[in-house]
């Protein structure tokens, strides 16, 4: 079957995969139907696998995985760093959570600023998979940034400054600048919180599979070795604020069923704002990067 490519609102014809690629107007994203990715064939995966690179950030309407089958599909980019967690406002027992002391609510209101997956960890992540069970009827839309039009928008000055700048990134830094300064849970803890060394990662990095440069910021990066802690803020800041603006910037409305596949290494990412009173559930799973090249330079905290 043809599909086709709207590109700049110009339909374009390919013949050589059985789905069909719609791409919005930005720099990143694409919708991609016609596909079960349950049931994926070998081939599409490989021509998937493609335009995933090209465009960073692939939305699947409607596809209604099980929980196998989203590992299962996540597996075919790699190995995994999470299997399958559920990012949710709502207990086990369905009630909505409450205390603003609870990890969990920490971690959704952590998500509402700009970041990257598993930047504070000794190897970040390569992309991740997440799908809606249950999407509130306002709000809580998930929205990417291209951290390679970041780099691209930059002048000569500035792209020479930070050439060979780097910054440490804190998972433990990032909960603190939002007030929260321990877990109640052990496992979180055990997750970046009770770090004894801080990864120390480049400004720009060079994707390993494109070549393409990016940036490598958002809310666990600080501290600028060379800087002071007000210009490295500041210089943090700017980096993300040129980054996430259009037509860098792709925003989704999630329906309950909705897959979206992301590129950790090329792109940012945070929740909108939601009533907490409103159910949302989540199911999130995260590909683990490659340890050569996502790995960390050790510094000291």
């Amino acid at each position: 079957m043809e599909s086709l490519v709207k590109i700049s609102n110009q339909e374009v014809e390919v013949t050589h995969r059985s789905f069909a690629v719609e791409m919005p107007d930005t720099t990143l994203g694409a919708v991609v139907t016609g596909v079960k990715l349950a049931e994926i064939s070998d081939q599409d995966f490989a021509e998937l696998y493609k335009v995933w690179l090209d465009r960073a950030l692939l939305v699947f309407p409607g596809q209604h995985l099980t929980d196998a089958e989203q590992i299962a599909f996540a597996r075919r980019f790699g190995s995994l760093e999470i299997e399958m967690g559920v990012l949710t406002n709502l207990k086990d027992d369905g009630t909505v959570r409450e205390d603003v002391n609870d990890d969990m609510v920490k971690v959704l209101k952590g998500n509402m600023h700009w970041h990257v997956d598993s930047t504070y960890m000794p190897v970040q992540s390569k992309g991740a998979v997440l799908s809606a069970s249950v999407a509130p009827v306002e709000g809580g839309e998930t929205e990417w940034a291209d951290l390679r039009a970041g780099y691209d928008a930059l002048d000569d000055a500035t792209r020479a400054k930070i050439e060979h700048l780097s910054a440490h990134h804190s998972l433990k830094h990032s909960w603190a600048k939002l007030g929260y300064t321990e877990s109640k849970d052990s496992s979180y803890n055990g997750y970046g919180l009770n770090e004894t060394e801080v990864p120390l990662r480049p400004l720009v990095k060079v994707h390993p599979e494109t070549g393409r440069r990016s940036l490598n910021v958002g809310r666990h990066a600080h501290a600028i070795p060379g800087l002071s802690p007000e210009a490295s803020e500041e210089l943090l800041d700017e980096l993300q604020a040129i980054t996430c603006q259009s037509p860098r910037t792709y925003r989704h409305r999630w329906k309950a069923g909705d897959v979206i596949l992301w590129d950790n290494r090329a792109t940012l990412h945070r929740v909108m704002p939601w009533d907490l009173s409103l159910a949302r559930v989540m199911r999130h799973t995260r590909i683990a990067g490659d340890p050569v090249t996502e790995g960390w330079e050790r510094a000291a905290a």
